[in-house]
């Protein structure tokens, strides 16, 4: 949001304050400066001249030559390619030496070979306004020669980011009230501008009828007859385009002044074009409204719109009807402020994908207690600006609701959590009643204070709390270190566990990735069945996107775009993985999170290398291979699920009764979306899985002192036997000579011609040691034997002799 300084001038004297000075006391009151812009000239060589005469330049047909009375005696020549003057208009006068916004120093020169002592200037190329289409004609009451810094002044604009709880900061008054607090200067005038002196009456159905009083609890009316709409005053539009805003007519112009200077929108209604009173309605289903930004708008029943007897005419809280809104022509007002609930007025705009000033405000909250004195203040410009006359009622449809009320503040605990030794509580009462609360009561060590309507940010007593050291400042909080060692629990394991599982990965050349939770709708067929069977994907309400549709249901959909970005730029070797937090919806429609790691591989095994000319790309085992090194695995086992439309060869990983996730290769009609060159390899892991297998702590066995030796074996298998069941055999084996086994060749014939289809020939070498002695030969002839005979006997294996 944008501040003028010189528009908070007028509610509290800040000249005693630098620009620096005020952005730090905002920014440790937690509030960001984003950005602060000198406005207005900072040199006086611009002067106010009289254009004398003119003639056309003798060499160039667009350009003009120029008398100029600047106030020095004598006429100065200048050369102008503007269009929009006459003899005797006033003119902004650059002479030569000033030095214009952008850099740009004006010099004596020539154009087209006539002399030119000057630039005449538009309000762009001062820094003072939008292009006007040539010369800035001005005031013809301007002193000639008179500075033009001392005639439109300067000013300071900060750029605020203002956090979503901190409503009442959104206009020049609440800041002002901020800034009244933090620096202990008195406000000039009344603290906020809510009081009405208006009377008010209650409105007809015929006038105002609320048919969603929970959406629009409170709003009133008041017809204003005989208006002029015409230009704003000077400084009326100086106040607008200081904040960013152009000037449009007196009536818009005044209402976006009252919503910059109370944060309270308003909306003027021509009451010529509406059809009957105001009802405050759900929209019909399909119903049409073209909106002022010219705009045909098609609506639906979760609408809240504000309509007279035949059609709606506004988005409630978002922006007018097209049809109704103020012209030249008006000459009757219905001015309508209202409190509408911030839901529904988010909803709407994000629906319809139309932000506005007004909804950014009603979409945080506003102060409903401020709508009567807002309303007041609007009419009171319009009567001065544009004259008519106002009815000297105020219609009113339900009650401004009390979203604030009394919070209660123990002052001990108060004290003990802002750890200021220093700080009384007589202090601390004092900045909150700066901060404009009241205190009620007091006693017994505790206090009650009456929140204003417009913090709606202070609900409790540890509220309180944070605003009293804002104001004193962190600063003055001593240092100490009063840290103790503190038992570890579930919470830190999960963490510590999770970082070794990124530090494992990421030693072994995988890159972390960070992906967003939301995914669009076709990218969840590489997210569904990634998990339960019987989830499906969470879908939003209201989504900001067609790209942010769903809750994502796995991490791979996001691995793949990560994926697809890295080939864009070139990359062929991909190594990634993600932890994060995956949501599924149940069948009982509730949605459940679970924590989950993902890795996916593709393109060459290695780096690129001088000496290796034809790299081999990874393939599953290496995918596998990673995952068997994660902490928590251990005899990984692969049992084959079926292929879908995103994934092939997609096994279940279990470790034991564990099931720890799956692995699959991307099926090459979605790697060719993503341009891969290679195979495209995913796995995805249950992070509480393989935290049951992480516990306890790590075990190491020494060196072995003696040597081992080795025996092949090999035999036929049925070809759909699983390799997990070989696997298991040898590792079930209670063989204390047996050291390990490794599978070294697996050989298969669809011919049939060496070995039956059907049939698969393995190699394995059994390695065997002693910790003790070095085995003989018979031993391990002996150990050999046993295991090979029990190899045929457990297994449907035949023996290759």
């Amino acid at each position: 949001m944008q501040v003028s300084l010189s528009w908070l001038s007028t509610h509290l004297d800040l000249g005693s304050h630098s620009t620096a000075q005020l952005s730090d006391l905002l920014t440790f009151a937690g509030i960001e400066v984003e950005g602060i812009e000198e406005r207005g000239l900072a040199t006086d060589k611009v002067v106010v001249a009289r254009i004398d005469s003119f003639e056309p330049h003798p060499n160039a047909d667009k350009l003009s030559v120029c008398q100029v009375d600047d106030g020095s005696g004598a006429l100065r020549q200048i050369v102008c390619g503007a269009k929009n003057f006459k003899a005797g208009d006033k003119v902004p006068l650059a002479l030569p030496g000033a030095l214009l916004p952008g850099g740009f120093e004006i010099k004596e020169g020539k154009l087209r070979g006539v002399v030119s002592g000057g630039m005449m200037c538009s309000p762009k190329e001062l820094g003072l306004g939008e292009d006007t289409g040539g010369l800035w004609i001005l005031d013809a009451g301007l002193e000639i020669g008179r500075s033009l810094a001392e005639i439109v002044g300067s000013d300071t604009v900060f750029d605020l980011e203002i956090t979503p709880n901190r409503s009442d900061l959104l206009s020049h008054l609440g800041l002002a009230r901020e800034l009244a607090a933090l620096t202990g200067l008195p406000l000039k005038g009344a603290r906020d501008h809510a009081a009405s002196a208006t009377a008010i009456r209650e409105a007809t159905a015929d006038e105002v009828r609320l048919e969603a009083p929970e959406d629009c609890p409170f709003y009133t009316a008041r017809r204003i007859r005989g208006v002029k709409v015409g230009p704003s005053p000077d400084w009326l539009k100086a106040r607008l385009e200081s904040v960013g805003l152009r000037p449009i007519n007196n009536i818009v112009d005044i209402t976006n002044f009252v919503l910059l200077e109370m944060g309270q929108p308003l909306h003027a209604f021509d009451l010529a074009k509406l059809d009957g009173g105001i009802v405050v309605r759900r929209a019909a289903e399909g119903e049409t409204l073209r909106t002022l930004d010219e705009a045909e708008r098609t609506l639906v029943a979760e609408d809240l719109v504000i309509a007279d007897a035949k059609r709606p005419v506004a988005v409630a809280g978002v922006m007018g009807g097209l049809e109704t809104g103020v012209t030249e022509s008006t000459t009757d007002l219905l001015l309508e402020a209202a409190y509408f609930t911030p839901q529904v007025v988010r909803r709407g705009a994000r629906r319809l994908g139309l932000s506005s000033d007004s909804s950014y405000r009603f979409e945080r909250g506003v102060d409903p207690l401020q709508v009567r004195g807002a309303s007041d203040l609007a009419v009171q410009l319009i009567l001065t600006l544009a004259g008519g006359k106002a009815d000297e009622e105020l219609r009113v449809a339900g009650a401004a609701p009390a979203l604030t009320g009394e919070v209660e503040l123990e002052e001990a605990r108060a004290l003990r959590l802002l750890g200021m030794p220093a700080l009384t509580i007589d202090e601390a009462h004092a900045i909150l009643e700066k901060l404009g609360l009241e205190k009620t009561a007091a006693g017994h060590g505790k206090s009650c204070w009456r929140v204003p309507g417009y913090r709606l940010d202070l609900q409790r007593g540890v509220d309180l709390v944070e605003e009293v050291a804002r104001v004193v400042g962190l600063d003055r909080v001593p240092a100490k270190f009063a840290a103790v060692m503190a038992q570890g629990d579930a919470t830190d394991r999960q963490y510590d566990h999770g970082m070794q599982l990124r530090q494992a990965l990421a030693a072994r050349g995988l890159q972390e990735a960070q992906t967003l939770r939301l995914i669009a709708a076709n990218q969840l067929d590489a997210g569904l069945g990634a998990g339960d069977p019987v989830a499906t994907a969470a879908a939003l309400k209201n989504p900001l996107s067609e790209d942010h549709t769903h809750l994502r249901p796995s991490l791979v959909p996001g691995l793949l775009a990560t994926a697809a970005l890295n080939i864009r730029q070139g990359a062929q070797r991909l190594r990634f993985f993600e932890a994060g937090r995956v949501f599924l919806k149940m069948p009982n429609g509730q949605v459940r999170e679970e924590e989950r790691l993902a890795l996916l591989l593709s393109g060459p095994a290695t780096g690129e290398s001088w000496h290796e000319k034809q790299q081999r790309a990874v393939d599953a085992f290496d995918l596998r291979g990673l995952v068997e090194a994660l902490p928590g695995v251990a005899a990984l086992e692969l049992r084959r699920q079926n292929d879908s439309d995103a994934f092939l060869l997609r096994h279940e990983l279990r470790a034991g009764n564990r099931v720890l996730g799956w692995i699959a290769q991307v099926h090459p009609a979605r790697s060719r979306t993503l341009d891969a060159r290679h195979p495209v390899y995913v796995a995805e892991l249950l992070l509480s899985a393989l935290r049951q297998g992480a516990g306890g702590p790590a075990k190491f066995e020494d060196l072995p002192r003696f040597p081992s030796v080795t025996r092949d074996v090999a035999f036929e298998l049925p070809l759909d036997l699983p390799n997990a069941r070989v696997e298991a055999f040898f590792a079930g084996l209670k063989e204390p000579l047996l050291a390990g086994a490794a599978l070294f060749d697996v050989f298969v014939d669809a011919t049939g011609a060496k070995i039956a289809a059907d049939r698969k020939s393995t190699a394995w070498t059994l390695t065997y040691r002693a910790a003790d002695r070095t085995l003989e030969t018979s031993e391990v002839d002996a150990v050999h034997a046993r295991i090979v005979a029990a190899l045929e006997k457990s297994l449907p294996a035949s023996l290759r002799r």
